[in-house]
């Protein structure tokens, strides 16, 4: 597989409010800004998602691009937190066994409309987040 041109972008639901939310928690702790989004509803998401084998219009993950390399499902999360300044400690984490952590993102992922909402058209970003919102 050819390493995707762009790093550390996080591709999220644009729909779904708990990952959204997910996105704002990013944001607000990532002082060096290093990270940027793109929602799968856009075109650009839609082309991270196909060329990582996501549905575009059935997403059952968000996803993480660092090093070239996609990360899904727990891998996504623990690497976005682990690079964020005050939670490396997270790390450790990946020390639980992977089919465990994806069991239990799965859950919240299948259930997430249901748990948190889901708005009736994309998430719009507010000025801080338009400048790091690749579409």
């Amino acid at each position: 597989m050819t390493p995707w041109p762009d790093d550390d972008v996080i591709l999220y639901d644009g729909v779904c409010i708990f990952c959204s939310r997910w996105v704002r928690f990013v944001i607000a702790r990532d002082t060096s800004r290093r990270f940027r989004f793109t929602p799968i509803q856009s075109d650009y998401g839609a082309r991270l998602a196909k060329a990582f084998g996501i549905d575009p219009n059935d997403p059952d993950t968000n996803a993480v691009v660092h090093d070239g390399v996609a990360y899904m499902k727990s891998d996504a999360a623990l690497t976005v937190l682990s690079l964020l300044p005050g939670w490396r400690w997270t790390r450790m984490l990946f020390a639980v066994p992977k089919p465990l952590r994806d069991a239990v993102y799965s859950l919240i992922a299948h259930n997430r409309y249901r748990l948190f909402g889901k708005y009736e058209t994309c998430f719009v970003p507010d000025a801080e987040m338009r400048g790091r919102v690749m579409e």
